[in-house]
C-alpha cells in the first residue's frame, strides 16, 4: 500500500484566501520562534459538551520529573454542547482545530499561538443543517457531520465547499476523511462513502452504502483512516473491528473475547505502522489491533480505570490521549508510544468537575 500522495486543495474566493492566508502565516510564524516546533508544549484538547454551555478544556503535559497533565485553559466556545454516541466532536492538525457546537449548529475555529489555544471564528452549517456531533480535517477541508448533513468547508476560512450529502437517517456517529473519500459511521447498521471532488477535496454530493457482513454491522461508532484504509468499530459485533478499502470491500476482525456486551471497542486512532489503537468502553480498556489492507488481527487490551468516550494520537505517532469518565468524574490520560505500537501511561488529569468529556486532541 502506498499512503504517501499528497493533498491537494481548491480556494475559490480570493478575499477569503487572502485574509485566510494572513492569519495562517502571522500564526505559524508565532508558533516558529527560536526555540523551534519541537520545543512547543504538548497540550490536549477536550471538550465538556455542556447542554447549556459548550467549553473547551486545555490541558499541558508535562514530562519533566514526575510528569503530569494540568488543566492549563478553560475555553468558552459561546455555544451549546449536547451530542452523544458520538466521536470526533474536537480535531486539531497544525496550528488550527475545530470543536462542534451540537445544540447551537455551528463549529468553533480553534487556533493555536505559541503555546496557547484561542477561539476563532464561528463557522456555521450549510442552509437546512443541524446538529453537529463529529468534525474532520485535512490540509484544506474541514468535514462536518450531523443529524442530516454530511458538509464540507474550505479550511481554515470556512465556507462551505463541494456539495452537501443529505443523509438518510440521524444516527451518525463519526465522519473521517482520507486521499480519496470520506466515510461516515451510522449506528444503525452502515457505513457511507463519500467520494471526494479530488485527493484532499471537498465532498462531490456522490454517497455509496458499504454493505457490512452481518458478524460486523451492528453499531458501527469510531472510525479513522490509514491512507485509503478505512478502521471502523462495529461495537457490538463479535467482529468488532473492521477495514474498508476504496472499492467498498469489507474484512471484518474477530475483537475481544467474550464480545458485547462485555467488550465492545467503540473509538477509533490510528498509530503508527499497522497498529490500530479503540477505546473499549465496556471493557474499561484500549483495545489494539494489527491490520494490513485486507485484514488483520486483535492484539491485546491495556486496563483503564473507567469507561473511554474516545482516543486520538499526535501527528508524530508518539503519544496517545484517552478520555474516560470515573466514579462521575471525567478525566484525560496520556500514555506515549514505542517503535512497536505499544503504550506507557505517563500522566492522567485530576478530576475538574465536569462529568465527561467528549472529543480529544492532541496539539504538539
Amino acid at each position: 500500500m502506498n499512503f504517501k500522495r499528497l493533498h491537494k486543495f481548491d480556494l475559490r474566493r480570493a478575499s477569503a484566501v487572502l485574509a485566510g492566508a494572513l492569519l495562517a502565516t502571522a500564526l505559524a510564524n508565532a508558533g516558529q520562534d527560536e526555540r523551534g516546533r519541537d520545543a512547543r508544549k504538548i497540550l490536549v484538547l477536550t471538550s465538556t459538551n455542556g447542554a447549556t454551555s459548550n467549553a473547551v478544556e486545555v490541558f499541558q503535559l508535562d514530562t519533566s520529573g514526575t510528569p503530569s497533565l494540568s488543566l492549563a485553559d478553560t475555553l468558552p466556545t459561546g455555544g451549546k454542547g449536547g451530542a452523544s454516541t458520538n466521536a470526533g466532536i474536537l480535531q486539531f492538525k497544525g496550528d488550527f482545530g475545530a470543536v462542534a457546537n451540537y445544540g447551537s449548529n455551528s463549529v468553533s475555529q480553534l487556533a493555536r499561538y505559541e503555546d496557547f489555544i484561542r477561539i476563532g471564528r464561528t463557522i456555521d452549517l450549510a442552509s437546512g443543517c443541524v446538529k453537529p456531533d463529529s468534525v474532520a480535517l485535512t490540509e484544506g477541508q474541514l468535514f462536518v457531520v450531523g443529524a442530516n448533513c454530511a458538509e464540507s468547508h474550505v479550511w481554515p476560512w470556512g465556507s462551505v465547499d463541494g456539495t452537501v450529502v443529505k443523509l438518510r437517517d440521524t444516527s451518525a456517529a463519526q465522519i473521517a476523511a482520507g486521499k480519496s473519500w470520506a466515510a461516515v459511521t451510522m449506528t444503525s447498521g452502515s457505513v457511507l462513502q463519500l467520494p471526494l471532488t479530488s485527493d484532499g477535496g471537498s465532498l462531490s454530493g456522490a454517497s455509496a452504502t458499504v454493505t457490512l457482513p452481518s458478524n460486523a454491522n451492528n453499531t458501527p461508532l469510531g472510525e479513522a483512516f490509514w491512507g485509503n484504509i478505512l478502521g471502523f468499530t462495529p461495537a457490538h459485533s463479535p467482529d468488532s473491528f473492521a477495514v474498508v478499502n476504496e472499492a467498498r470491500n469489507v474484512f471484518p476482525i474477530v475483537g475481544p473475547t467474550p464480545p458485547y456486551p462485555t467488550n465492545a471497542p467503540c473509538w477509533v486512532a490510528k498509530g503508527p505502522g499497522s497498529v490500530w489503537y479503540t477505546g473499549n468502553s465496556p471493557g474499561a480498556a484500549i483495545s489494539e489491533f494489527f491490520t494490513d489492507d485486507q485484514g488483520g488481527v486483535f492484539y491485546k487490551s491495556v486496563a483503564l480505570p473507567g469507561s473511554p468516550t474516545d482516543i486520538t494520537v499526535s501527528s508524530d505517532r508518539n503519544w496517545l490521549a484517552v478520555i474516560y469518565t470515573a466514579a462521575g468524574a471525567a478525566h484525560v490520560a496520556v500514555f506515549s508510544i514505542d517503535g512497536h505500537g505499544d503504550l506507557t501511561p505517563v500522566a492522567t488529569s485530576e478530576a475538574i468537575g465536569v462529568a465527561s468529556f467528549n472529543g480529544v486532541a492532541i496539539s504538539e
